[in-house]
Order: structure tokens, then C-alpha cells, then sequence
């Protein structure tokens, strides 16, 4: 009886430590948030300190060269990264569930270029028609090029055993995408269409309350799926036999995997261009943060930490070499590469 008493005494600890560092982990990547998001407010070409956003926000002065700085930049690009930066990480999280794989990713698989392959190709096509294409338009088109390049990956998959094998089948994949892409923008005679090099190498520049409203959509209905969908994902990361004693349908979910990974892959790169190693990068760092793989406690941890790595890039990519912008991508890899190295390590020794 005692026995039994010092156990539960013991399990209630352990749960208590658990809720402990899941609350730290969210207090602190909240905290990182916030002092990114003024941190972005505030540097550029002009410098503003914290009162003078204040005065910004409470002070309706839409000729001051401030508000124009605040609101037609600064906010919508900042919170674009948000967004986006969440989304690629929860669609790297569900990758990596569906297929197994610590390196899976949107970016590594192909999907991102895939995307980025039928978006420039209607661009091109539209423009030189004098049609403009609209934000949903190139959401739309960019899921047609997710889908693609993971319908490729899915047929590949049938006949390959080894996962490793199938990731580089993935990057073959993307690198063909984006040859093609290129070879398209290169010889493309619209000068608006040659400036699509700069969005194939991701940015975040030039976003519109537009863009947000529809990535809030769009990002928001996947997310918030994706987390409904937390306990059957759970148990399929369990094994296929698991999921199917627990009674869940897993034909259903490898679909819904499929479509929730690339519609937010494709939304990122709708707007932003693909942006390298972050849906690879951050499942792995909100894992050693929690020390969980509960899909329930990652999802969330995923969306806030891809969107606090994706603001921290963005910021050094605007202002380390300003008044040059570089491309999100380079900064991402140079910090996420890393990680990502080290998980594979950390996978070869388990």
C-alpha cells in the first residue's frame, strides 16, 4: 500500500515537471516573440524607439512619415513573417510525422520549389497576357506545385525502402524545379517577371494588410485543423498498427497530412518565396526545448518557435548589410543548418 502511494506521489511529481517545462518553454518563446516583434519595429533605415511606435499607435497621423513606416511596412511585414514562419514549421512537424524522418521537410522534399515551379509559370503566363494575379491566385497555384512535387515524392516512396534514399530523391526533385524556375525568370522578357529572381529566393518584403488577411485565413484554418488532428497523429506516430487499434483511419490521415503540410507550404510560398530549413530545423529545437514528441504540446511550440526563428532571420537579413536586403533563405541556413546536422547525428546514434 505504501508502495503504491510513493508511486503515485511519484508520477504526480513527474507530471508536475512536465507541465513545469511546457509553461517555461511557452513563457520563454513568447517572451523571445515579443522582443523580436519591437526589436523589428524599430531598426531599419529609420530608427525608432519604443515611444515613438507608441506615439504611432495612438496618434492617428496618416501623413507622418512614421505611419507610413509602421503601417505600410514594418507591421505587415513582421507579422507576415509571424504567420509564415509558423506555418512552415507546423508543415515540417507534419512531414516529419508522415514520413518518419528527422531531415523531411517542405524544403528538403522539394515541395517549396515545386511550388515556387507553378507559381513563377503562371506568373509568366498571366503577365505576358497583361493579367495580373491575384494573392489567392498565387496560394491556389502554389498548392497545385506542392501537391505535384509531393505526388513525385509519394510515387518514389512506393519503391523505396530507405528513407534516406527518398529524402535525396526529394532534394533531386527540388533542384529540377528550380532549374526550371530559373531558366523560365531568366529569359523572361517582362521586366515585372525578371523581378520574380528576387522573390524565388525568399523574402518578406513588400507585404500588404491583403496578403495578411489572407494568410490570417488560410494559416488559421490549417493550424487549427492540424491541431484537431493532434491525438490521431499521435497515435500513427506510434506505428500504422497502433493508429489502426485505436480506431484511427490511417488512409484519412496520411491524405489529410498530405494536404495540411503542402497548402501551408504553399501559402509560404505564395507570398514569401521558399525559405530553407526552418519546417526541418524547429520541430527539432521545440522537441530538445520540451522534451516531448506530443503533438499536442509541439503543434502550438512549433507555430510560435518557427515564428520567432522566421523574425529573428528576417530582422538580420534587412539590416546586417542595409540599406541591401539579402536573401531570408541564406540567413536561415546559416543558423538552421547547423541544427539540422546535428539531428541527423543525434538520429545515426539512436
Amino acid at each position: 500500500m505504501r508502495l503504491q502511494i510513493k508511486e503515485k506521489k511519484n508520477n504526480s511529481g513527474t507530471e508536475t515537471n512536465r507541465t513545469l517545462r511546457y509553461l517555461v518553454s511557452f513563457l520563454v518563446i513568447m517572451g523571445l516573440l515579443v522582443v523580436l516583434f519591437f526589436w523589428n519595429i524599430g531598426v531599419g533605415s529609420v530608427e525608432m524607439s519604443f515611444f515613438d511606435f507608441l506615439g504611432v499607435l495612438t496618434k492617428h497621423q496618416p501623413d507622418s512619415t512614421l505611419y507610413q513606416i509602421v503601417w505600410k511596412i514594418r507591421l505587415p511585414r513582421i507579422i507576415a513573417a509571424v504567420l509564415l514562419g509558423g506555418a512552415l514549421s507546423v508543415s515540417g512537424f507534419l512531414l516529419q510525422s508522415f514520413f518518419q524522418n528527422p531531415i523531411a521537410g517542405p524544403y528538403v522534399l522539394g515541395i517549396s520549389s515545386g511550388a515556387k515551379l507553378v507559381v513563377a509559370l503562371t506568373m509568366i503566363f498571366l503577365l505576358e497576357k497583361g493579367i495580373m494575379v491575384s494573392s489567392l491566385g498565387m496560394v491556389v497555384a502554389a498548392f497545385a506545385g506542392s501537391l505535384l512535387a509531393m505526388g513525385f515524392v509519394l510515387l518514389i516512396s512506393f519503391r523505396v525502402s530507405n528513407m534516406s534514399l527518398l529524402v535525396v530523391c526529394g532534394i533531386l526533385i527540388g533542384y529540377i524545379c528550380s532549374a526550371i524556375t530559373d531558366f523560365c525568370v531568366t529569359f523572361a522578357d517582362d521586366s515585372n517577371i525578371v523581378n520574380l529572381h528576387n522573390w524565388s529566393m525568399g523574402s518578406f518584403s513588400g507585404m500588404s494588410w491583403e496578403h495578411i488577411r489572407i494568410m490570417v485565413i488560410i494559416v488559421g484554418i490549417t493550424v487549427v485543423i492540424t491541431f484537431g488532428l493532434a491525438k490521431p497523429i499521435s497515435a500513427y506516430q506510434m506505428g500504422e498498427s497502433y493508429a489502426r487499434n485505436m480506431g484511427v483511419n490511417v488512409k484519412v490521415l496520411r491524405i489529410a497530412l498530405i494536404l495540411l503540410s503542402s497548402l501551408l507550404s504553399a501559402c509560404v510560398t505564395a507570398f514569401a518565396g521558399p525559405i530553407s530549413f526552418v519546417g526541418i530545423a524547429v520541430p527539432h529545437l521545440i522537441k530538445l526545448a520540451t522534451h516531448t514528441a506530443k503533438p499536442i504540446i509541439l503543434i502550438p511550440g512549433c507555430f510560435l518557435g518557427g515564428a520567432v526563428i522566421t523574425l529573428f532571420c528576417d530582422g538580420i537579413a534587412r539590416t546586417v548589410f542595409a540599406p541591401t536586403e539579402i536573401s531570408i533563405s541564406s540567413v536561415t541556413a546559416v543558423f538552421l543548418v547547423p541544427v539540422v546536422i546535428a539531428a541527423m547525428l543525434r538520429k545515426q546514434q539512436m
